[in-house]
């Protein structure tokens, strides 16, 4: 017997990559060995006092439903901070709203400005990359097209690729810088190009920040908010890299009033309005720049000590110019899959590059999330197996 119907995109999106990649980790630790876990982008530091102070603070006797659009305090801390970081001057009423960490909002955007029956049906994202704008999109009824992210174009898309007749169809571009996987940084230059095409076709930028805390270059990494255009901009921004606050699920979208409004309309139906207290140590994060400066030394200590074993041992490392990733280019011969095989079989868990879409093939990723001494470790396994 069986029940009743199952939607085709839950059959046809399958299992979260990474979930096969803990179903792997679970049978090796059964055999005994000791893993350092490079796997999954979820820090390892510790979360600085001050906002764990107040989030304990923020807990009061009883504590009703959060509102959708989140606390005022919390929005001018977040406008505050973006204007301290990327001089751009927001509105925390109409132009800031504050998420469930950036992952619901990355996931529901396209459900609030896909618009199929009027010809807004095609969601532009980029390979290698994280799955879920398109997993959103596919559940927001739209089409889906992939741009592929290669070395030879410094891991930027090509926009020229797309054709004339497709971009009046286009209801969202996904572009993410730093980028994940590749670790790679876009010139404030793209975002310019592409809100030039927006302007003229009339589709949403969304560009997905969460690791634009993380640059180890001359300068930070830009903003698509920063683009001199920025009418059709939603930038998309989270507490979980920048400051190891994964498990609290504090971010914010901020963008043009009209589409804030569209969201604001849209999130209490799906109930993804942050706990206070959760809110209240995001005011705290916000505010403060000395715990992110103390975590990016931690982070540019790991990605020296991994990337001198993995140069050594004869790889190439390409792109990782910025966020918390090692982007390995792997010698002919082999999947990226049997390379992660191989490697967890020595207690070293990396992600396969084509778990991030197929132009990640013949690549391995490192998330720089264990300790220092775990990754001292790791490297002396490394030298040892490659």
């Amino acid at each position: 017997m069986t029940g009743g119907p199952i939607s085709p995109v839950v059959r046809e999106v399958g299992a979260y990559p990474f979930a096969r990649l803990d179903d792997a980790k679970r049978r090796v630790v059964e055999r005994g060995v000791e893993l350092v876990d490079f796997g999954v982008g979820d820090p390892r530091e510790p979360t600085a006092a001050i906002i764990r102070e107040a989030l304990v603070a923020g807990i009061r006797e009883t504590m009703e439903y959060p509102k959708a659009a989140g606390l005022p305090e919390l929005r001018a801390a977040i406008a505050d901070w973006v204007l301290r970081r990327f001089g751009i001057l927001l509105d925390p009423n109409s132009e800031v709203v504050p998420t469930l960490g950036s992952k619901e909002a990355v996931f529901s955007l396209a459900q609030v400005v896909v618009d199929v029956p009027g010809g807004k049906d095609l969601v532009i994202v980029t390979e290698p990359g994280y799955p879920v704008p398109a997993r959103g999109a596919r559940f927001a009824g739209a089409e889906v097209l992939s741009l592929p992210l290669t070395a030879d174009r410094g891991f930027l898309p090509d926009f020229g690729s797309v054709p004339d007749d497709v971009w009046p169809r286009v209801a969202l571009v996904w572009v993410n810088y730093p980028n994940n996987p590749t670790g790679a940084l876009a010139p404030l230059a793209l975002y310019d190009d592409l809100a030039a095409l927006a302007a003229r076709y009339g589709f949403w930028i969304a560009s997905d920040e969460a690791y634009s805390e993380l640059g180890f270059g001359d300068g930070p990494p830009v903003s698509a908010l920063e683009c001199a255009d920025r009418s059709h901009v939603v930038a998309i921004n989270t507490l979980s890299k920048r400051s190891s606050m994964t498990g609290y699920r504090s971010g914010f979208v901020a963008g043009p009033p009209d589409l804030i409004a569209a969201l604001k309309l849209f999130r209490p139906t799906v109930g993804t309005a942050p706990q206070e207290f959760v809110q209240r140590a995001a005011i705290a994060a916000w505010g403060d720049e000395a715990h992110v400066e103390e975590a990016r030394e931690r982070y540019a200590v790991k990605r020296s000590i991994l990337s001198e074993a993995i140069v050594d041992r004869g790889l190439e490392i390409h792109g990782s110019d910025a966020g918390m990733y090692l982007w390995v280019r792997l010698p002919a011969g082999g999947t990226s899959a049997s390379w992660a095989e191989r490697l967890l079989e020595y207690g070293i868990v990396v992600a396969p590059g084509a778990f991030l879409g197929p132009s990640g093939e013949g690549y391995i990723r490192f998330a720089l999330v264990p300790t220092i001494d775990d990754c001292r470790r790791a490297a002396a396994i490394l030298r040892e197996v490659l």
